[in-house]
């Protein structure tokens, strides 16, 4: 998505450009064969279909064999941008600009400069920008470099109705979001809104009986459903319009995405700066201003979240190596979200806030004084005296 273009069209309905890049890096390819170091994963914290790969390439312990390209959470009218690394470039790409990257594959390549993408090291070429199936081949095709005990997020005798499952997930609640946030008519985001909030509670059902979708341990379609879930209520409830209820007013699918949010893997992928700059600075035609809240208060990610009671675990199911899945270790270094970002600590502005208050209330006064009452910087201006509450409470003896 890039900054000045338009995703709204007026009168019609959403409908995403779903034409990508679907070369497979796979063991039996011979043009992007699986190989340790041989590919640089490119996914924006920002974006959903992004957050995805960072969540499998963790808990598969993938790290080692594919390396972690992070662009910043906004970008002008031509690529995602490395703004954030030293010097504007990717440490090891050595671009300033994705698009390179998808130009070295094709030099007339005019699709969209998506993330996550998948480049070869060798050419510096996109290899592939396939979200969907990337993961997947993440389960399947890089087995030999998984860690031990990597958790089988992709089991061969769960694969038909998984993916029945996954298809739904994709089309009424990952792309759902998307088709209430970028509808051209009221007609159209009154069907999507009915379609989103329908396939919510469906999912929500489904969850009132097992912990997890496919049943007593996590697998792909967790991850799937879990990054359009932790950007409900930043930034899907209020920019997108997807306002029948908060994510924190949906009691089963609060507590079940709580509960992958605190499993490793999951949550320690987060970034909360990145969800909200890229939204509301991305979508002129949704957010013209780009107002970025402030809120929401985050640290209700890190409450209990008591889905235990239904049994089951994340881990300890069938491992991809090894007898039982277990949780990835730390984080790798140099891959953790900046702490400001993390639950607990985004959206906890207020003491910020006040003294950013204070300090714009101590340098207007005495203007604002000498306009109204002249200049006896001694009187509390009356609109900074209506912001002192234990005033108030004196007027009112409370």
């Amino acid at each position: 998505m890039t900054i000045g273009a338009t995703f709204t069209h007026r009168g019609e309905g959403y409908s995403r450009d779903a034409r990508y890049i679907t070369t497979r890096v796979s063991r039996d390819s011979t043009s992007f064969p699986v190989e340790s170091g041989r590919y640089r994963l490119i996914a924006a914290r920002a974006c959903p279909w992004a957050n995805r790969t960072l969540i499998v390439r963790r808990l598969l312990g993938l790290e080692n064999a594919i390396s972690l390209g992070i662009p910043g959470p906004t970008h002008d009218e031509r690529s995602w941008i490395f703004d954030r690394d030293a010097g504007g470039v990717d440490p090891v790409l050595g671009i300033h600009f994705l698009r390179d990257a998808y130009l070295a594959r094709d030099p007339n390549f005019s699709l969209g400069i998506t993330v996550p993408a998948l480049v070869d090291l060798a050419s510096g070429a996109v290899a592939t920008n396939d979200f969907a199936q990337m993961t997947l081949d993440f389960s399947t095709e890089w087995r030999d470099f998984h860690r031990e005990g990597a958790p089988d997020l992709y089991p061969a005798e769960l694969r038909q109705p998984m993916d029945a499952l996954m298809r739904y997930i994709y089309t009424e609640i990952n792309n759902g979001v998307y088709r209430c946030g970028f509808a051209g008519s009221q007609e159209s985001y009154n069907r999507a809104y009915l379609r989103l909030f329908t396939a919510l509670r469906n999912i929500s059902e489904l969850l009132a009986g097992r912990r997890y979708l496919m049943g007593d341990h996590i697998t792909e379609a967790d991850v799937r459903l879990f990054t359009t879930l932790v950007r409900f209520d930043a930034v899907y409830h209020g920019h997108f319009k997807c306002n029948e209820k908060k994510l924190t007013e949906m009691p089963v699918l609060w507590a079940y995405a709580r509960d992958l949010f605190q499993t490793p893997g999951f949550g320690d992928t987060v970034d909360f700066e990145h969800i909200t700059s890229h939204y509301y600075q991305v979508h002129l035609d949704v957010n013209p201003n780009q107002i970025v809240p402030l809120g929401p208060d985050t640290s209700g990610w890190l409450s209990p979240h008591g889905r235990e009671v239904l049994g089951g675990s994340p881990f300890g199911g069938p491992a991809t190596r090894g007898e039982r899945s277990t949780a990835p270790g730390p984080v790798a270094p140099g891959e953790e979200v900046p702490l400001a970002a993390r639950a607990g600590h985004w959206g906890n502005f207020h003491e910020e806030l006040a003294r950013t208050t204070e300090a714009a209330d101590s340098c207007t006064q005495g203007t604002e004084h000498s306009r109204t009452h002249g200049s006896n910087g001694g009187v509390i201006h009356p609109r900074n005296k209506s912001r002192d509450w234990s005033a108030i409470r004196g007027i009112l003896n409370v």
